[in-house]
This record gives C-alpha cells, sequence and structure tokens, in this order.
C-alpha cells in the first residue's frame, strides 16, 4: 500500500505544529527562561534565519539526493530540536532548540511542497496546495489546544519531549511511501539551471512576497497571546483565540481550494494583501473590544496567500529544479522572517505588542507593491 498521502498529511500537520509552537509555548517558556519580549522575538527570528542557508542546501539535496533523504532528515532533526528545547535551562539552549527546530522544519517543507503535486493530484495546482495546506494550517490550529492541555496537566518539559516523539512520524511513514521517480536528465545539467534560477525575476518576486509575509504570519503566531494577553484576556483564554486564529487560517485555505479559478491567483494574493494592511492597521489601533475579532481576520486573510504564492511558483518552474526552486524561495524570504519580528519586538519591548504590529502593517504594505508585481507578470 502506498502510504506518500499518509506520509504527507502527517509531515504537513507537523509542519503546521513547527509555526504555531513558539507561540504556543512562549508565555510558559519566557517565564521559564527569565526572558522579554525582546528575547523572544529573537527566537522568533532565529527560526526564520535558518531558513536561509538550510533552505539553499534542502534545495539541492531535494533535486539530487531525492525526496525521500530529505523529508526523513527534516523529521528526525525536528524531533531532536522538541527534545533540545525540552531540556534549554537558559536562553542560549533554547537559541539552539529553535535553532534545530527551523532546519528540520526547513528539510521538512522543502521535500512536502515538491511533493504537493503527486500527493494531491488535481488540475489545478492551487487547489493542491491549498488543500494539502489545510493540514499545515490542521497542525497549527491543533497545536496550542494541545500545548495547552498538556502544559497544565504535565508540564513544559513533558509536553515538548512528547511533541518530539510525535515529529518522526512522516519519517517512519515515509518507508512505505512511493515517491515520484527522480528525473536524472534534467538534473544533469544542474549548474546552468541553478544559475538561471538566480537570475529569474518572477522567482525573486515570488521570494519577496515571502519576504514580506513570512513575518506576518510568523509574529502573529508568536505575539497573539501577548497581544491578547495586553487587552485583558486570561493565559487560557488567549491561547484558545491563538487555535481560532489558526483554524480561520485552515478555513480560509480550504474555502480557496475549492473556489479559486485557475488563473486568478495573482489576483487573490493582491486582494489578501490588502485585507491585511486593513487588519493589522486596526489591531494597532483598536481597543480592548472586540481584539479577538482582529485575530479572526487576521486569520482569514492569511491563509491562502503562501499556498498560492507556491502554486504560483510550481507551475511557473520545471520539477527538475523544484527543489532548489523552493529552496531559493525560502532562502529570500527567511532575510524578512528574520529581520521583521526583531523589529516587532525590539518595538514592542519600548511600547507594547499592539504598537509593535505597526512593523508589521508596513509589511503588508510590502506585500502589496510585490503582490501588484506579481498581477502584471503572470
Amino acid at each position: 500500500m502506498d502510504l506518500l498521502q499518509p506520509m504527507m498529511v502527517a509531515a504537513l500537520l507537523l509542519g503546521g505544529m513547527g509555526v504555531a509552537i513558539l507561540g504556543s509555548v512562549k508565555v510558559p517558556l519566557a517565564r521559564h527562561l527569565q526572558i522579554d519580549e525582546g528575547k523572544v522575538g529573537g527566537l522568533v527570528s532565529v527560526f526564520g534565519f535558518a531558513l536561509i542557508p538550510v533552505n539553499l542546501t534542502a534545495g539541492f539535496l531535494t533535486d539530487f539526493l531525492g525526496r525521500h533523504a530529505v523529508l526523513l532528515a527534516g523529521s528526525v532533526i525536528y524531533s531532536v530540536s522538541l527534545m533540545v528545547l525540552s531540556r534549554a535551562g537558559r536562553y542560549f539552549a533554547a537559541l539552539l532548540g529553535v535553532l534545530l527546530l527551523s532546519a528540520g522544519w526547513s528539510l521538512l517543507i522543502n521535500a512536502s511542497n515538491v511533493l504537493t503535486k503527486a500527493a494531491f493530484p488535481s488540475e489545478s495546482t492551487a487547489y493542491s496546495t491549498n488543500l494539502a495546506n489545510v493540514f499545515f494550517g490542521l497542525g497549527a490550529f491543533l497545536t496550542p489546544l494541545l500545548v495547552n492541555l498538556l502544559v497544565r496537566v504535565l508540564s513544559l518539559r513533558l509536553a515538548l519531549l512528547l511533541l518530539g516523539l510525535a515529529a518522526v512520524r512522516p519519517g517512519v511513514l515515509s518507508f512505505g511511501a512511493v515517491f515520484p521517480e527522480p528525473i536524472t536528465t534534467a538534473a544533469a545539467t544542474a549548474s546552468d539551471r541553478t544559475s538561471s534560477l538566480i537570475l529569474n525575476p518572477y522567482l525573486w518576486l515570488l521570494g519577496f512576497a515571502l519576504f514580506f509575509y513570512g513575518p506576518l504570519e510568523a509574529s502573529l503566531g508568536a505575539w497573539t497571546t501577548t497581544y491578547l494577553g495586553e487587552k485583558g484576556y486570561k493565559e487560557s483564554a488567549a491561547a484558545n483565540w491563538l487555535s481560532v486564529f489558526w483554524l480561520a487560517f485552515m478555513t480560509s485555505r480550504l474555502i480557496a481550494a475549492f473556489a479559486m479559478k485557475p488563473g486568478y491567483e495573482a489576483t487573490l494574493v493582491l486582494v489578501l494583501a490588502i485585507a491585511s494592511v486593513l487588519v493589522l492597521a486596526d489591531m494597532v489601533a483598536r481597543g480592548r473590544s472586540m481584539a479577538a475579532l482582529s485575530i479572526l481576520l487576521a486569520g482569514l486573510a492569511f491563509g491562502p496567500i503562501f499556498p498560492t504564492l507556491i502554486a504560483l511558483l510550481l507551475d511557473h518552474f520545471a520539477e527538475a529544479v523544484q527543489g532548489r526552486a523552493v529552496g531559493l524561495f525560502f532562502a529570500i524570504g527567511g532575510i524578512g522572517w528574520t529581520m521583521i519580528p526583531i523589529l516587532i519586538g525590539a518595538y514592542a519591548r519600548r511600547t507594547s505588542v499592539q504598537r509593535g504590529f505597526i512593523v508589521a502593517v508596513g509589511a503588508a504594505l510590502g506585500l502589496c507593491g510585490v503582490a501588484l508585481a506579481l498581477k502584471f507578470s503572470s
């Protein structure tokens, strides 16, 4: 029996957990390590920083060593990272755990994105990527609920340890999956193909779209609980609203998968980028009333952006170079993922998380500009 699709579901659930785990454990971890919001921003930024070198490397490994080896390595490193984080007693150890988490996540995500069309076949790539990323959103949605329960019943250390043990599941399932055959003929011309990728302006546009979008998703995942805490929400209620954010995130992807017509991908990214600006600006300006509604609307706006960008990438580049294309896409995006959360954390430390989100508004405006360029480039 071919376990490719179950393996992909497990990998995507794990991918969703990767972007939500820091936000889910941030409050008890910060309390345990006795760190402020600036250092929390550092943890988020380390996650993004590792995307740059690891995704570049993962792209080559995916194209040349194969999807199986990269996915298996990602699953194992991801598992080890959570075990390291579970034993972290100082900030440096937590940084090491997050660095490993980003490395494992990057390997897993590179292989998973390239396998999306094979695991969820459809004539519309945007359907495949949005449907696949529903499972990614489900992982992100369940993570705060699961972490909140495990921390309350057990402890932060045991919660992370159990999640680390669960992270090996995609690697185990990969041994029963039938992977697509590698395209060895095309791979033989790697050097000039890689050069053409680096010089491809469309890839740079997609990369800069992730440059501005990635930090929005990461920052809402990391600071939603603190933002709502500033508005008077209890810690458990804030954690539940973080799950609502990921539920809305997942739901909008499901809607996009079935509602979007081929050819309108760039238009959808532009519309959602504009919606993101409006929602984030409202969060900066809003008082206590209806603060949670802004979190819900942010999830709806953010959800389909990433899978639609990936669909544009997979449709534009040949299968033989898709690993490297995805790697470069994440490497460019990782620069923004590194820089922007640092700025948000630094500004939040001097003012508040609510005011810190003004940096996110600027990033969303940048996304609007890139989305407009993508629309005219399509």
